[in-house]
């Protein structure tokens, strides 16, 4: 596992480790398991009639959120032609401070979806690019 995630460009062989050991070397269920067990998740505040989310939620593996919120800002920041990035550009372009906070959570969420995928089912997401064997 550490080996397919490290070929992906941007994933060193520490964080692929990290990964591997902390969270995909378990036996999740789903997308919504991974995500809520990393800690990307959005946490909700129900106060009678009102409903609306909080922020991020806290309760989660504080390693890998952190890891996972370091690749998708270096991910986002690079000139690739991945779709994700040009996702989070087309999300971001007004320009404030509270959206890019808001979608680089969301674009962590799914860079490490997408990692779970390529790990379990060895499905390679669109536009990533592998390094040679």
């Amino acid at each position: 596992m550490v080996r397919l995630l490290s070929r992906i460009i941007g994933v060193g062989i520490e964080t692929a480790d990290m990964l591997v050991n902390e969270i995909l070397s378990r036996g999740l269920r789903d997308r919504r398991a991974v995500a809520r067990y990393a800690g990307l998740t959005g946490a909700p505040d129900e106060s009678g009639q009102r409903r609306r989310e909080k922020g991020l939620a806290r309760a989660g593996n504080a390693r890998v959120r952190y890891g996972m919120i370091l690749l998708a800002w270096s991910s986002s920041n690079s000139k690739r032609t991945a779709p994700l990035a040009h996702w989070f550009c087309a999300r971001t372009a007004d320009g404030r401070g509270g959206t890019r906070k808001t979608m680089i959570v969301a674009l962590a969420r799914k860079l490490l979806i997408a990692s779970w995928r390529l790990v379990t089912t060895g499905e390679i997401p669109t536009g990533v690019a592998l390094r040679p064997v």
